[in-house]
């Protein structure tokens, strides 16, 4: 790269280049410029070269100086000014690549797995650069003007090693050719820790000594990427008003309105963002989210975790036998979804199959993949002083995890590290295992590889007894919103799988150490459990507790927490709700009363001409579920709420409810939409002999389903006698229902 000359932006030395005649001619030029560029006019024509070369830089922002100068020049016929500056362009250019080329350094090459997946994520996230090829490309169908491309995926989805490729793949002139010419990289976690800034000093912040060509970078904003990292994460709301929006790019103003004039293209209209963003029902995406903007979605799909499992394991045979123990079960799917997580799961398998073990036994839950990660990750053949080093650590990585989690720190310091026990040495070793990594976001900080880690080394805590221990990280003040631990759900769910025997004897046969607190954990589940079928309400919904249970499998424990459950309510938004909700109603003998949501499985996914593989597999699930209906002997009353069901599914539940064994007495309907309008649903409970009592509340009641409901009571083998709906939906058509009734009184059984 060549050297930058000490005149590349000195106004003065460009101007006496000029001529006495040519610098008259100039300056009637930028009179001209200054009214084309709308900009505020001042007398410039008795001014000296010297003088307006002083005035230029307090009256104008640098791009609009260099940019009316480039222009002038140009139209003077000055081909070796407007060659110096194109040079200095150019330069500066590259100069661009250089920070970014020092910033974007590939973190995870220093990890195990960081290399692997560096590789995996540039061969199969083609589909992702063909998008961002595109979406910056002026003349393509899929770019808008001031473009916002939004790349979304769950915790360590591979957000950030795409956004590294990308911009590598620009430096190397692979990407982005003649349509970017500059890139400024922002994180949330930078931008936490500013309160007021310029655009000037944000550009300038990677830069040496904060020195950035801060005029080339503005000059041509169709030119200029932003990338935002983590927008969810910002801990500002940035619903600034219009009005307080700022168009000066050296103006010092607070960083929500810095942000939102640039998101809004008030300041560097016409340039690109690329917006990376974990889901989240925080306003500040929905508030950037344009209809033009561009959405992409990273995770593992079933095509692409084939690609992972084959490349790692480089073996066809045990790759296909890994990726079968996978699918079987939809926890394991969901688990494997996510890099890092699949990668634990390989490395587990592989472990597992090296050594000769029938690993579709030994590795069925997570609890069962997390043991033996750890497990094999910290202990080995060194015998009993090993192990007791090795014991050691894991109460100290133990008792870092709970404080972290009580006090929402994820990221943690060197002196965090040094209060539970840990050493220099420590250290190393933990990292060598891949357990405790420097955090790719905090500077001199540490993390867990995953948070899943995190969350199963505190279940052992739990069960270990560990004290509480206040890190010194945990007292700090302010958390970013990525820190702020309060679901403990995922905890929970570790505890029960290590109350199983044999997925806890992973643990204590490697380390030598019983979990002295499981027997009583165990005693106060069951205890609790019996507390609360004597106050219900307590207990509002039991995904959470499905979950553990199907995560302990332990069937006598399990008909233990369940028998005395007479009433359960279940949302199910996924394929692994319904395959966990199936395993514990299974062991529910005594449920009267089930509530039942469905939403998202079936929302506008009616199939075109055949049902996907995906789209079997939740009817499949589905079938299973509307089984129990007639299936479950003690089974009375069925709430059906928040649904949203295509045709096929509310035929296999129409059919399940007409069925001859079907003992319900009472189904109540509230929110309930289906493809048909109710048609097959009305017409299976009138052959349902035993369903008394029907309630349809605040669903749509159309014309069809006043007739429909008409018809229903009279069928003989209709046994409804009450019959209650939403009386603010009826009131607006009960001239309908009147119109469409008999001259005879309805039977007088209905009530």
């Amino acid at each position: 790269m060549a050297e930058s000359d000490s005149t590349d932006f000195d106004l003065l030395w460009y101007l006496e280049n000029l001529s006495d005649k040519e610098f008259q001619s100039f300056k009637k030029y930028l009179a001209r410029k200054i009214l084309d560029f709308k900009l505020p006019q001042f007398p410039l024509i008795q001014m000296t070269k010297e003088e307006l070369a002083n005035v230029l830089p307090i009256s104008y922002e640098g791009q609009y100086i260099w940019n009316m100068l480039f222009s002038i020049f140009s139209m003077m016929r000055k081909e070796d000014l407007c060659r110096k500056i194109i040079g200095r362009r150019n330069r500066n250019q590259e100069a661009c690549k250089a920070v970014m080329r020092r910033k974007f350094m590939l973190q995870w090459e220093s990890h195990t797995f960081g290399k692997f997946h560096y590789k995996f994520f540039r061969d199969v996230s083609s589909d992702v650069f063909y998008i961002l090829q595109l979406a910056y490309d002026s003349t393509s169908y899929y770019s808008a003007n001031n473009l916002n491309v939004f790349l979304m995926g769950e915790r360590a989805s591979g957000k950030t090693i795409v956004i590294n490729l990308a911009v590598l793949r620009w430096i190397k002139g692979e990407m982005w050719q003649n349509m970017i010419s500059y890139v400024v990289h922002l994180t949330a976690h930078e931008i936490n820790q500013m309160t007021n800034s310029s655009l000037a000093e944000l550009i300038a912040k990677d830069w040496p000594d904060g020195q950035a060509p801060i005029a080339d970078i503005l000059s041509d904003p169709k030119k200029l990427l932003f990338i935002l990292e983590d927008l969810d994460n910002i801990r500002f709301e940035l619903n600034v008003n219009e009005s307080a929006l700022c168009s000066n790019s050296t103006q010092k103003v607070p960083i929500p309105v810095l942000l939102v004039s640039l998101l809004k293209r008030k300041m560097a209209p016409g340039c690109w963002f690329l917006i990376s963003s974990r889901p989240t029902r925080g306003n500040n995406v929905k508030t950037f989210l344009k209809e033009v903007d561009c959405c992409t979605t990273l995770q593992l799909s079933n095509g692409k975790r084939e690609i992972y499992f084959n490349s790692f394991f480089k073996d066809r045979q045990r790759a296909s036998a890994a990726l079968q123990l996978v699918h079987e079960d939809e926890i394991l799917v969901g688990l494997c979804r996510v890099a890092i997580l699949c990668w634990i799961t390989c490395t587990v398998l592989k472990r597992q199959m090296d050594k000769g073990r029938d690993f579709q036994l030994c590795c069925q839950t997570p609890t069962d993949l997390h043991a033996h990660f750890l497990a094999d990750a910290l202990t080995s053949e060194a015998g009993l002083t090993a192990n007791q080093y090795h014991l050691g650590l894991l109460k100290r990585l133990c008792l870092l995890a709970a404080g972290g989690l009580f006090l929402s720190t994820l990221n943690f310091s060197g002196e965090d590290l040094r209060c539970v026990g840990f050493t220099e040495a420590d250290v190393s070793v933990l990292q060598a295992a891949n357990i405790l990594l420097p955090s790719n976001t905090h500077k001199d900080r540490y993390k867990f590889i995953h948070l899943n880690v995190q969350e199963f080394c505190t279940a052992i805590a739990f069960l270990m007894a560990v004290p509480n221990y206040l890190i010194p990280s945990g007292s700090r003040e302010y958390k970013e919103k990525r820190e702020q631990y309060s679901d403990f759900n995922q905890v929970f769910t570790f505890i029960f799988g290590l109350l199983n025997a044999n997925r806890r004897k992973i643990l204590e046969t490697s380390f030598g150490y019983q979990l002295p607190m499981v027997d009583s954990f165990k005693w106060y589940s069951v205890g609790y459990m019996k507390h609360l079928d004597r106050d219900p309400e307590k207990l509002t919904h039991h995904m959470p507790l499905f979950y553990c249970l199907y995560e302990n499998r332990e069937e006598e424990f399990v008909k233990t927490i369940v028998d005395a459950l007479m009433e359960v309510t279940v949302y199910l938004q996924s394929d692994k709700d319904m395959m966990v909700s199936l395993y514990c109603l299974d062991y529910c003998c005594h449920l009267r009363t089930l509530k039942l949501s469905v939403q998202r499985i079936f929302q506008n996914k009616e199939p075109l001409i055949r049902p996907t593989a995906s789209q079997m597999k939740s009817l499949v699930y589905w079938r299973e579920i509307c089984s129990l209906f007639y299936t479950m002997e003690s089974l009375r009353e069925l709430h059906i709420f928040d649904n949203d069901l295509n045709g096929i599914s509310e035929r296999i539940l129409s059919k399940a409810l007409e069925h001859s064994s079907c003992k319900l007495r009472t189904l109540k309907l509230s929110y309930v939409s289906t493809a048909s309008g109710f048609e097959d649903l009305l017409k299976a409970l009138a052959r349902n002999r035993s369903l008394t009592y029907l309630s349809i509340n605040c669903t749509s009641i159309s014309l069809n389903m006043f007739s429909l409901l008409h018809d229903i009571l009279h069928e003989p083998t209709c046994q409804i006698s009450h019959l209650r709906w939403s009386f603010a939906l009826v009131a607006q058509a009960r001239v309908q229902w009147h119109s469409l009734s008999s001259p005879q009184p309805l039977t007088s059984r209905f009530k």
